[in-house]
């Protein structure tokens, strides 16, 4: 590693520090970091612009601006109300279950969507039996970034690894004969639920008073949550027609951020052509402008910088090359490495910029040496979605679902609450996983 490496890892290490630490603003000190690397010659400002997935930004900005607007239509409520009678008023089971619910939706939806749909729920439930929101809602985030890679659709690394590999909907699946992605991290994440089920019956939680309001929801008290059905169908069919549209992505010709931000033109549009005629109580368009979380905006754009210039420099190169010696010694060793290497790293690396790297490196690899690529392949996706729970910097959706929560409560976390929620899901997930993986993706391919 030269001098030229050496200094942009630093700079990166003393950011990432500063991030998970949140001595100050998260945002401010991304924005400082990926500042000191253009000053160092890490990267230029134009490069610091490009290195931004712009389209990523506009998913985000379209997806966030109808989750607003379905946050308001009362189906939150109704779903919270749902979801409080199914568990019987056992808050722990309650949380457990909208986490659950938050796994199988990011399959489909950006992660970070998934939190902004759910943290109304929780919310609507916790101002009823008077808890703390920051921990249940983190537990959502946790959650929200798990089943990402389960299908082709949910995450950016399948989408990565199709590109890659040229899989296709139904390897994620079952492939070779044996099940791969969806199934293997299914009962890892039925496994870590239930585990922080009983973790949370320990906590707090397992003794949230009951008052008159919550002892009426239970008993069947009806309750109407959606007050403008005609608004509630407009929004719920929007947002179908911008997913389904995703979805259809490579057949439309279109980026995924055209799609989502067309998604959210529409439903503004029908809303300003409709609203009146209809006589819909509509949100003000400034308002919903206004609700959209900037700061977490402002912290993805920073990411994608910082990892870009880690990248430019050829750090991340030095640690795939680093790897090859011990996957062409033997395949369990080195899937063995890459998963337990991969972990750690992207703790503190968001994962995207990472896997696509030794994606290209298990591919060439494969082609020279012979080595099946896929147990390698899938211990890389699997390690690098899992572990990215670690801190906010591995995981954006975690920061949203911590600033949300601290918004809600009135207090702040520190790093050791945090931890306490992310060491213990990561270990658990991380741990099952392997046991899995290994005699199903590694053992016979040796």
């Amino acid at each position: 590693m030269d001098s030229f490496q050496t200094i942009t890892l630093i700079l990166f290490l003393v950011t990432i520090g500063l991030v998970i630490l949140r001595w100050i603003e998260s945002v401010a000190a991304a924005l400082m970091g990926v500042v000191a690397m253009v000053v160092a010659g890490s990267m230029t400002e134009v490069q610091a612009f490009q290195f931004v997935d712009w389209n990523v930004i506009m998913i985000l900005i379209g997806i966030w601006l109808i989750a607003g607007y379905f946050g308001k239509t009362g189906i939150p409520q109704y779903v919270a109300e749902y979801t409080l009678r199914l568990s019987k008023g056992n808050i722990p089971l309650f949380v457990t279950l909208i986490g659950t619910l938050a796994g199988f939706l990011s399959m489909f939806i950006d992660n970070v969507v998934v939190v902004l749909m759910l943290a109304p729920v929780l919310f609507h439930i916790r101002r009823i039996y008077h808890f703390k929101g920051t921990g249940p809602l983190l537990f959502i985030g946790l959650c929200a970034n798990f089943m990402g890679t389960a299908l082709l659709l949910g995450d950016l690394p399948p989408q990565m690894l199709h590109s890659v590999s040229g899989i296709e909907f139904g390897g994620f699946i079952w492939q070779f004969g044996r099940p791969s992605s969806f199934i293997i991290l299914t009962i890892t994440y039925l496994v870590v639920c239930t585990y922080f089920y009983f973790k949370l019956r320990k906590s707090p939680l397992g003794e949230a008073p009951m008052d008159k309001k919550s002892t009426q929801a239970i008993a069947g008290e009806k309750v109407v949550y959606i007050k403008d059905k005609r608004f509630a169908i407009i929004v719920c069919a929007c947002f179908i027609l911008t997913i389904i549209a995703m979805s259809l992505r490579q057949y439309l010709g279109y980026k995924l951020g055209f799609i989502a931000f067309a998604g959210a033109l529409l439903l503004v549009l029908l809303f300003e052509i409709f609203k009146k005629p209809l006589d819909m109580k509509v949100p003000d368009l400034e308002e919903m402008i206004t609700e959209l979380d900037w700061k977490a905006i402002g912290f993805y754009v920073s990411l994608f910088a910082l990892v870009g210039g880690l990248e430019h420099a050829g750090i991340l190169k030095i640690v795939a090359v680093w790897l090859t010696p011990y996957i062409q010694k033997s395949l369990l060793l080195g899937t063995t490495i890459l998963y337990w290497v991969t972990a750690p790293i992207v703790a503190v690396v968001e994962h995207d910029a990472y896997i696509l790297t030794i994606l290209y490196v298990i591919r060439d690899l494969s082609e020279t040496s012979g080595i099946h690529p896929w147990p390698l392949y899938w211990a890389l996706l699997w390690a690098g979605t899992l572990a990215s729970n670690l801190t906010i910097a591995g995981a954006p959706a975690l920061y949203v679902a911590l600033t949300m929560g601290e918004r809600e409560d009135g207090t702040k976390w520190s790093l050791k609450q945090f931890l306490g929620y992310s060491v213990p899901f990561v270990v658990v997930s991380l741990i099952v996983c392997y046991i899995v993986m290994v005699p199903i993706w590694v053992l016979p391919f040796m």
